[in-house]
Formats: structure tokens, C-alpha cells, sequence
């Protein structure tokens, strides 16, 4: 079991792909299941307004060079923003800028499904399950 353990500690972190954000919550959002593929070009901006190609931080007007050349031999040449819902709106209008300069036509706004609470059961917390069948 320890060993187990050990190996789901050492693994789960290399199955997030890029920096982690908070994304904003949307009501109604649209799978792009092409952003989980290991070769997608992700974006993210942090709370901080930091920017990150994948995992390796960049200033925004050094991504148009470096997203022409990974996107220059892909078919899908679409790019993916992830970023921070309290990140500055300046921030990522700059990432926005500077992608349409390297020539990226197809941009994807990833957010989150926002849970919706009225549809969840009403749970109190300690009370006795309902007598059973």
C-alpha cells in the first residue's frame, strides 16, 4: 500500500498539463477535448498576470514567435488561453494581442462547468440517513 501510495504522489503532478488557475465558471461551456491532447498550445495567465507557455513562464510579446514556431507544422492550429478568473483583464487582452500578431486565427477560452446548487441534494451534515427498505 505505501508503495502505492508513493507512486500516486509522484505521478499526479505530471498529470496536469501548464500552470494550475482558477478559471472562471460558466453556466454553459463548450468541450474542447483537443486542449487535453498532449501536443495543444496552452496559454495560461495567473492571478499575478504572469505569463506561461505550458509550464515555462514568458513575457506576452515573446509569444508570438515561439507560438508560430510550435504551431508551424500542426494541422490544428488553434491555441487554448487558460486563465486566472481574478487575473487583470489587461493582462490577457495583451495574450489575446500578441497571438493574433503571431498569426493565430482559432482561440479557445477555457473555463469550468459552474455547479449548479440548487439541483444538489440537500444534505445535512450528521443527520441520520433515511430508514432504509
Amino acid at each position: 500500500m505505501l508503495v502505492l501510495l508513493i507512486i500516486f504522489i509522484v505521478i499526479t503532478p505530471m498529470l496536469s498539463k501548464g500552470i494550475s488557475v482558477d478559471m472562471v465558471k460558466t453556466k454553459n461551456p463548450v468541450k474542447m477535448q483537443a486542449a487535453d491532447k498532449e501536443d495543444a498550445v496552452l496559454i495560461a495567465v495567473s492571478r499575478d498576470g504572469k505569463t506561461y507557455l505550458g509550464t515555462n513562464a514568458m513575457a506576452p510579446d515573446q509569444l508570438p514567435q515561439k507560438v508560430k514556431d510550435m504551431l508551424t507544422n500542426k494541422l490544428d492550429k488553434t491555441v487554448y488561453l487558460r486563465s486566472d478568473s481574478r487575473a487583470r483583464y489587461e493582462r490577457v487582452v495583451e495574450v489575446v494581442d500578441n497571438l493574433r500578431a503571431a498569426g493565430v486565427d482559432t482561440l479557445g477560452l477555457l473555463t469550468e462547468q459552474q455547479v449548479d446548487k440548487s439541483t444538489k441534494p440537500a444534505t445535512t451534515p450528521g443527520a441520520a440517513p433515511p430508514a432504509g427498505q
